[in-house]
């Protein structure tokens, strides 16, 4: 695996060497001298996350959760000023 570092300023210049790059390892892009992106393959990103994109497969909560739906009830309760005496 190969790591890439690329300025911010190189890295607009030449999109297709920062995603060439990204096919052999992670590509780190610099801002001011700091890593601030990780441009990463499709299958690298899958390999790391396993493949689960939502945050409901994240968690291994059953298919069809998300359709679910919350009811808060209303607060009936006033805020009231606090008592600072």
């Amino acid at each position: 695996m190969t790591i890439t570092t690329l300025s911010s300023r190189e890295f607009n210049q030449d999109t297709s060497r920062a995603k060439k790059a990204a096919a052999e390892g992670p590509v780190f892009i610099t801002d001011r001298g700091k890593p601030a992106h990780v441009l990463l393959s499709i299958e690298e990103y899958h390999r790391l996350t396993g493949g689960q994109g939502s945050i409901i497969d994240r968690l291994g909560l059953p298919p069809g959760i998300e359709d679910v739906e919350l009811e808060i009830p209303p607060t009936r309760d006033l805020a009231r000023p606090a008592d600072l005496t």
